[in-house]
């Protein structure tokens, strides 16, 4: 399964994908270009193997490149949960996305990491709930700090591909 990790810059993609494939995280801040990373991972009893493109960070005015949506399984889009400006990227992100796919809805998992950052929170759970119920898609906060739901977002990101 490919699966790529879209959002703007800094809300933590490679400390998400960087923590669930190499179990640490990563304290300073580099901008990627682009990573790939290879996981089998273990749903339902059944082995997958994931292969996760940590993307360079978008913003409105970012090209979806064809890497982006060509042969892509699912996407997990990123947010913090500090940066409201950041949720309204995924919501261009995915307008994007079903643009280039030509289609009304792909698997998608809507991330608001930081959760430990739960003091300077600009975006509640369950605004994004309701977002996720429109775009029909999965919804988790995690701390790619913490290490919290890290997995838990990959398995679902299993399960909206399995649909």
């Amino acid at each position: 399964r490919r699966i790529c990790v879209l959002g703007s810059p800094s809300v933590g993609k490679s400390s998400l994908t960087v923590q669930y494939v190499e179990d640490q995280f990563i304290d300073l801040y580099y901008p990627t270009i682009e990573n790939t990373f290879t996981k089998i991972i273990n749903y339902h009893n059944q082995e997958y193997k994931a292969e996760i493109i940590d993307t360079a960070g978008q913003d409105e005015h970012s090209i979806l490149s064809k890497n982006h949506s060509i042969g892509i399984h699912g996407y997990m889009l990123v947010y913090s949960i500090t940066s409201r400006a950041s949720l309204e990227i995924c919501q261009v992100i995915r307008d994007k996305i079903l643009n280039h796919t030509q289609t009304d809805w792909v698997p998608i998992v809507l991330i608001g990491n930081k959760s430990d950052l739960h003091l300077q929170r600009e975006v509640t759970y369950e605004e994004t709930q309701k977002i996720a119920k429109e775009w029909n898609c999965a919804n988790i906060e995690a701390s790619a700090k913490h290490n919290n739901n890290i997995a838990k977002a990959f398995e679902l990101m299993l399960g909206e591909i399995e649909k």
